[in-house]
């Protein structure tokens, strides 16, 4: 068995992700990681959109889904997450849709920039018209505020920006560092997503150079599929962990009831093969 957990993992809930929990729940165990957790799409507080989120009155069911897995495979340790975004100014609705749960962690990711759904692939021509540069300064803004909000545990795709593969012209590496520490002063984890790789920038989040950067800030890391189908849980873990020790990272960590619980070695790349 990997000592790893894959901890962002979706539900046919969201609209936009396919299979049943039970069969993302079997591919984990027939990949051997240890545990996983499932990360749906909190309910928008902007408006309603069964494309990419649950409505509210989803959320209860969704939770007791998870403990009902959870309890059908003991084999394998199964978390109770859920990524919530991160709208400013709906910070104290965001709060009160996660106060009633016990998570055993929250993933913050930044979907929306003012009110623009920037990696909702319905919206790509809308970036026609934007100053690029611009975007990923507010992108980054926005990114410390989830952190500085207390909302989250883990920051999801930090560079989820660059999705599409629209570039910037600026240097950024003071943005970078003013995020990493950020991060650092707010105490949150960071995530590898591999989901990158099999979007149109065709690159994992984050890029390397900005995970080098989180790892000099030491900030705790865990390495994510982003599964939305059960065939992607644990997907490309081994080429994740390249990334990390080349960036300097030996360990990942493991939450429960929103604190990180243990800190493991990261297994060798060969072992993650399947």
């Amino acid at each position: 068995m990997l000592d790893l957990a894959d901890y962002h993992m979706h539900t046919k809930r969201c609209g936009h992700a396919r299979g049943e929990m039970e069969q993302y729940v079997e591919e984990a165990i027939r990949k051997g990681l240890a545990e996983i957790g499932f990360s749906d799409h909190l309910p928008l507080v902007t408006h309603r959109d069964p494309g990419l989120t649950m409505g509210e009155e989803e959320l209860p069911q969704y939770v007791e889904d998870v403990l009902q897995v959870r309890e059908k495979y003991p084999e394998i340790a199964i978390k109770l997450g859920i990524e919530a975004d991160f709208v400013l100014g709906y910070e104290e609705k965001t709060r009160r849709l996660l106060e009633p749960y016990d998570w055993d962690y929250i993933i913050g990711s930044v979907h929306i920039i003012d009110q623009w759904e920037f990696d909702d692939p319905r919206q790509l021509e809308t970036w026609d018209d934007k100053d690029i540069d611009a975007v990923y300064h507010r992108y980054y803004e926005l990114l410390r505020a989830s952190a500085e909000s207390g909302l989250c545990d883990i920051v999801a795709h930090c560079d989820l920006v660059k999705k599409f593969g629209h570039r910037p012209q600026a240097d950024l590496r003071a943005e970078f560092e003013e995020t990493a520490e950020t991060f650092q002063r707010c105490g949150v984890a960071v995530e590898i997503n591999t989901s990158g790789w099999y979007k149109p920038v065709a690159e994992v989040y984050p890029a390397f150079p900005i995970l080098q950067i989180l790892q000099r800030y030491d900030l705790p890391l865990v390495i994510s599929s982003d599964a939305h189908a059960p065939q992607e849980v644990g997907r490309d873990f081994d080429r994740a962990i390249e990334q990390a020790q080349k960036a300097g990272y030996a360990e990942t960590v493991i939450f429960s009831g929103r604190e990180i619980v243990e800190r493991r070695p990261l297994p060798d790349p060969v072992e993650c093969q399947s």
